[in-house]
């Protein structure tokens, strides 16, 4: 699937772009996860991180060498949705599974992350951005993993809406701090059978 040319809609603009992230949009790809990640867990969900432990969170997880490498890497995936005035307002993420889980397989596969700016929520971006993600991981033909905060009702929701099954929970590290996150599951195509 080409998403370099494809187009979606959001709140009152037509001309926003969905394609895949290149070397040139790391320094905003980089401050999208920063503030993406502000917005839903400081903002939205109020969680009182330890200024030292979010620091050091920040710095490991959104620093521009980091969403780099995370670019340069051919095992992962990353798209971008793009306004017409060329600022990105929401990414997905995708590659290898890393999550801990006894039934995690050799080259299962994991959605890492899936996050819209607040002000381009509301208009199905964040659907059509799965489902682009999706068509991606299923060309594995393995199972399809991802976690999700235990208080994301909402992204809960969505994933079991697409098949996914909770099948286990695990601490996300945000420096010495432990966030409980449940872990999803779609199966293997060929399981499913």
């Amino acid at each position: 699937m080409d998403e370099a040319n494809r187009s979606a809609t959001r709140r009152g603009v037509t001309d926003v772009k969905i394609r895949s992230a290149t070397e040139t949009d790391v320094e905003a790809l980089s401050s999208l996860k920063l503030s993406t990640f502000r917005e839903t867990f400081l903002e939205g969900f109020g969680i009182p991180y330890p200024s030292a432990d979010l620091a050091l969170f920040e710095h490991e997880k959104y620093d521009p060498s980091r969403v780099a490498a995370e670019l340069a890497d051919q095992t992962h995936q990353t798209w971008v949705i793009e306004s017409g005035d060329g600022s990105l307002d929401a990414y997905a993420h995708a590659g290898p599974c890393g999550l801990q889980h006894p039934e995690v397989r050799g080259g299962d596969v994991e959605l890492y992350q899936l996050y819209i700016r607040r002000d381009a929520q509301g208009a199905g971006l964040g659907k059509t951005l799965l489902e682009i993600a999706l068509a991606w991981l299923r060309t594995f033909d393995a199972a399809i993993w991802l976690g999700v905060w235990s208080g994301n009702h909402r992204a809960a929701a969505l994933y079991r809406s697409k098949g996914f099954v909770k099948v286990g929970e695990y601490q996300f590290p945000v420096g010495e701090w432990r966030d409980e996150e449940h872990i999803y599951r779609l199966p293997r195509p060929s399981a499913a059978q």
